[in-house]
């Protein structure tokens, strides 16, 4: 198997493994970043809401799509972050620096395979999660689509295209930045542990991926989170002034969402975030770190 197929493999593993793991904590934040200032008081308010209302099995609605995407989104992103990668690693050697194969990446390297790895991923991304929304905070007694491949026909038959990547510019804003510092985060913990125990990278205890990956997520977070709030609300919104369109671009979104709730809807949803985040994160790098190893047998 070519080292590209590695990678895009492992990263599915990863990626599936992120879905099952975080999507209860993803709904409740969506609902909360969504819904109307004063609706929930808080997390735990809005999740028995959930379950009181709509029953267990709400928590994982809209799964499908995320695990069929998510896993090829994570598959992408990290295909991407190995390639490039990989490619500074053939420059580093070339130029003599970076150790033996020149695998020791500069900080700005890692951030911009980051950033490639993001860009990438959100291609994809984009439209997955503009679904998985949709879905997400629609009326469980009335709802508008009967799943995403319905979602994804009606939106397109009614707007083509570009009502199927509505939110597109901030997403790309969010996953550029937000994986350039999550995968910069990641990987010079691994760097920093090889370095202190003279080790290679598929030696280091399982548990240290995951609890790296649980690091790397906390700081993408504290980077993006106003980013993601106005994605959400950018991709629930009306496609027309006809159907309820309240934001007419992202700067248009960012300003009438400050006027109207003040600073704190952009951390609105915060609190299930961080919850998931150590939880989804360290699960997506343990898959991906333990399919490699596998695979490299």
């Amino acid at each position: 198997m070519s080292k590209t197929a590695k990678d895009l493999t492992a990263g599915t593993v990863g990626g599936i493994a992120q879905v099952l793991v975080g999507q209860p904590f993803d709904i409740v934040k969506v609902r909360m970043q969504t819904a109307p200032k004063g609706t929930y008081t808080g997390m735990v308010h809005c999740a028995g809401g959930i379950l009181k209302n709509e029953g267990p099995l709400a928590f994982y609605k809209g799964t499908l799509t995320p695990l069929l995407g998510i896993g090829l989104c994570v598959s992408i992103q990290f295909g991407a972050l190995e390639y490039t990668k990989r490619l500074f690693a053939s420059q580093n050697e070339a130029r003599g620096i970076g150790g033996p194969g020149g695998k020791i990446l500069t900080e700005t390297q890692l951030f911009s395979a980051g950033v490639s790895a993001g860009l990438a991923n959100g291609v994809v991304s984009g439209p997955v999660e503009h679904i998985r929304i949709r879905l997400q905070t629609q009326s469980n007694t009335n709802p508008t689509y009967n799943g995403p491949w319905d979602a994804i026909k009606k939106i397109y038959s009614a707007h083509g295209i570009k009502g199927i990547y509505k939110g597109q510019a901030v997403t790309l804003m969010r996953e550029s930045t937000g994986y350039g510092v999550y995968f910069l985060a990641y990987e010079k913990l691994v760097q920093r542990e090889m370095a202190k125990k003279g080790i290679k990278r598929d030696q280091i205890n399982p548990m240290n991926s995951v609890i790296y990956g649980a690091a790397a997520g906390y700081a993408l977070w504290a980077v993006i989170y106003p980013i993601d709030m106005i994605k959400s609300r950018m991709q629930t919104d009306g496609f027309t002034p006809s159907t309820g369109q309240k934001y007419a671009s992202t700067w248009d979104c960012v300003r009438k969402v400050w006027r109207a709730e003040g600073i704190g809807a952009f951390t609105r949803g915060l609190g299930p975030t961080l919850i998931r985040s150590p939880f989804a994160n360290g699960a997506t790098f343990l898959g991906f770190e333990m399919a490699m190893r596998v695979l490299d047998r």
